[in-house]
């Protein structure tokens, strides 16, 4: 699995339907995506919220992210992430 970085924008839609329960139905996406949330949090600038994830591959993370849209109308930009030690191995 590859870990992936979520990061998700509020839209004024979005902050209406803030619930729990809306959580529980968005980590459901992500699971029948394939994924699965390691940490979420609400943040503060640029972007509202950022998931921690894992996935099999871009696929599945297009699959969430466009899942994830439709039920909570937040747009994410995902970045795949690597630890640094893979990614100090990569590079020498």
């Amino acid at each position: 699995m590859a870990k992936f970085f979520m990061y998700g924008k509020y839209s004024k839609d979005a902050v209406e339907g803030i619930s729990a329960d809306r959580t529980i139905k968005a980590l459901d996406v992500i699971a029948k995506a394939g994924g699965k949330v390691n940490s979420m949090y609400a943040l503060l600038g640029k972007y509202d919220i950022v998931l921690i994830t894992d996935f099999p591959g871009v696929t599945e993370v297009m699959k969430a992210s466009v899942g994830l849209n439709k039920l909570t109308n937040i747009a994410f930009t995902s970045f795949p992430a690597i630890p640094m030690e893979e990614f100090d191995k990569i590079l020498s």
